[in-house]
């Protein structure tokens, strides 16, 4: 398992349970869903613009600690706690992802510490 790396960053929120940040393989990052949360695990208050910066903040942290970049993201999932959110949401999201990588956008019952959004991602080393 030599080509299969777990992947941590001091300044991504803390991962809410047994898993990694992400994994790094030799063709992809595929990193784990990340919250509004800081890197000290406080949940951050505000619009919902201002969660989806605090989860894509995450996103780049992870990412710049596996050795990529938010420019080379392929694929996006979004998770919203209310599909009402959607459009401020893709306001704050399209600052980000001026690259248009593949996204999917779906609304759940819940996230992890009742959260409004989630976001993970998969992307090239």
């Amino acid at each position: 398992m030599a080509d299969i790396t777990p992947v941590f960053s001091k300044d991504a929120a803390p991962p809410a349970g047994p898993y990694s940040h992400a994994i790094k393989t030799p063709t992809a990052i595929y990193c784990s869903g990340q919250i509004p949360s800081d890197s000290q695990g406080n949940l951050v208050e505000g619009t919902i613009g201002e969660k989806t910066a605090a989860c894509i903040s995450n996103l780049k942290a992870v990412l710049t600690a596996a050795g990529s970049s938010i420019e080379r993201v392929v694929k996006v999932n979004i998770f919203l706690a209310d599909m009402s959110s959607f459009v401020d949401m893709n306001k704050e999201y399209e600052k980000w992802f001026t690259h248009k990588p593949a996204r999917s956008c779906v609304a759940v019952k819940t996230l992890p510490k009742n959260v409004d959004v989630e976001i993970e991602c998969i992307a090239l080393p």
